[in-house]
């Protein structure tokens, strides 16, 4: 029986740009089903059942922000923002709304092709329910609350163990300062950036092989941080 490929919703007005993702996509084993306008997008992402969603913020006939908040109504559906707005604050924005995860234009396609692939891998571990979570070398057993760094246990705190649970279910997405100060404390300490900031270097301490040039929990400048995706060479005890 032939493998059920991926759909990758792509909602972009620039031909040019669509031609470039069909080429990368389908090379990589994805379907690619795509669209120029927003309100057509947040129709197909109700009839296709895309795996995940590629959208352009600028848009003809409505904002990317928009799309973003009509699929969030009902799907969590991963999406991926890729724009060639830059700011910190488009960024934040989306990311607030429900994007995932953001690249800005010009991208480079094995980057893409990365976050994607990391996204997609996201989504059905939760879709599983996973007993346990992994990244490089870093293990979180989830019934004993138990965390292995390259196999020897690494003793956390309550809260430490719940930030990296976090940054593990996310990992290779973007996440704001906000967004993690509120999933992890609560909206009361939504504001507390120098609270996250200890206990993200107590954390580096305790799983980053050189805490100082951190390879897991990496700082996104002015947005927030990002758990890189690691992926353990063949043979790796």
């Amino acid at each position: 029986m032939a493998k059920k490929k991926n759909t990758i919703l792509v909602i972009e007005d620039e031909l040019s740009i669509r031609k470039i993702l069909a080429i990368s996509l389908e090379s990589a084993g994805y379907r690619m089903v795509e669209c120029d306008n927003g309100k057509e997008g947040i129709r197909l992402v109700a009839s296709v059942k895309p795996e995940l969603v590629l959208l352009d913020l600028g848009l003809p006939d409505i904002d990317g922000q928009e799309v973003i908040d009509g699929i969030r109504q009902w799907s969590q559906v991963p999406i991926i923002v890729c724009s060639v707005r830059n700011t910190d604050k488009e960024i934040i924005n989306a990311l607030s709304a429900g994007a995932d995860d953001y690249v800005t234009k010009p991208f480079n396609p094995d980057v893409l092709l990365a976050r994607i692939h990391t996204n997609l891998r996201k989504a059905a571990a939760q879709e599983a329910g996973e007993p346990e979570l992994a990244n490089g070398d870093i293990r979180m057993d989830l019934v004993r609350h138990e965390v292995f760094m390259g196999g020897q246990k690494v003793m956390l705190t309550p809260k430490e163990y719940e930030l990296l649970r976090y940054f593990l279910i996310n990992r290779g997405k973007m996440l704001t300062h906000k967004q993690v100060l509120k999933e992890v404390w609560g909206n009361a300490h939504m504001e507390d950036m120098q609270y996250l900031r200890v206990y993200v270097r107590q954390l580096r301490e305790k799983i980053e092989p050189v805490p100082t040039q951190p390879r897991y929990i990496i700082t996104e400048p002015g947005i927030g941080y990002r758990m890189e995706s690691i992926t353990l060479p063949v043979g790796h005890p």
